[in-house]
């Protein structure tokens, strides 16, 4: 039965009769009602669609906005990281989380999610342990934000270009920036969605960072789905030859990240809250409140702008 349902779930958000932040809850609803067939499949097919989706997205972008937004939201970004990097150190020693972990968890907080905690983990030698208690601190946190923050920016009458950089400064990953931008509006999408990038291009220093003190081998993972989000924006800007289909590929990109979202959704069960643990979760929490409620108030008072 899990399977048959997990199935329909899929088609559901592939159909687009899911919104993001339905297709969110509904993958969480299965998670922790059912025990995840595909688990692993489900983990790796998310990653890919995700960075997939981010491109489809591009072909509804401008390519000077994208500069521009990505020229401005640079210095606020290192600033941020920067932050959230110190404050979740000292949030992992005064809560005496394991350093791998806390650091693990800092990261993903501070740069995008898992996409950062999967580039950094076998750079500093993590377990499998320690990477899946990372995972699950920032995933349950990540489907949170999708949820809370459109109501929190229409309640405090954000305007676009307000909300959207606050969720990518605040936001883990990539594809929670995106479904609740995107749920706000098309300007706040440009603007999550481009800042949110650049925010992910640190993961390249970060990785070289830790090879460096690690002093490890593996295998760096360059965030090369950028380089064709920007590409697409390029084609949708300056290639008018094939701008009859540049709506339907951003359209499979909305849709490839509702999709995303469910695959998301229903990798949190209560297995993944058991194996967090208290500790972690705290880090998580505190850290991450402290890096939006900073972040919402700077934006809000005109500290941070486009």
């Amino acid at each position: 039965m899990s399977k048959n349902v997990f199935f329909v779930g899929l088609i559901l958000a592939a159909s687009g009769l899911l919104s993001p932040p339905f297709a969110l809850v509904a993958g969480l609803i299965y998670g922790f009602s059912f025990v995840h067939p595909y688990h692993l499949d489900a983990r790796r097919l998310s990653k890919l669609l995700l960075q997939v989706s981010v491109v489809g997205l591009g072909f509804g972008m401008d390519l000077q906005q994208v500069l521009r937004v990505g020229r401005s939201g640079f210095i606020y970004t290192a600033a941020s990281i920067s932050f959230a990097m110190l404050l979740g150190w000292g949030l992992g020693k005064l809560l005496s989380v394991k350093s791998r972990i806390s650091f693990l968890i800092s990261t993903g907080t501070a740069i995008c999610g898992g996409s950062a905690i999967a580039a950094v983990a076998p750079i500093s030698n993590a377990t499998e342990e320690e990477i899946a208690v990372s995972l699950g601190t920032v995933f349950v946190l990540n489907s949170i934000a999708l949820l809370a923050f459109p109501a929190i920016g229409i309640m405090l009458h954000m305007t676009q270009t307000q909300f959207g950089l606050w969720s990518a400064l605040a936001i883990h990953d990539t594809s929670s920036v995106v479904g609740a931008t995107a749920k706000f509006g098309v300007v706040a999408l440009a603007v999550g969605t481009t800042v949110k990038l650049a925010r992910a291009l640190w993961i390249v220093p970060m990785s070289i960072g830790t090879s460096l003190v690690n002093k490890s081998k593996a295998r760096i993972q360059w965030p090369w789905f950028i380089l064709f989000f920007c590409l697409a924006a390029v084609a949708n800007t300056y290639v008018h030859t094939f701008q009859a289909f540049y709506p339907n590929l951003k359209h499979l990109g909305v849709i490839g990240l509702t999709v995303t979202l469910f695959l998301i959704g229903t990798g949190l069960s209560k297995k993944t809250l058991r194996e967090v643990g208290v500790r972690p979760m705290l880090q998580g929490v505190l850290l991450w409140i402290v890096v939006a409620t900073g972040s919402l108030v700077l934006v809000r008072a005109g500290w941070i702008h486009l």
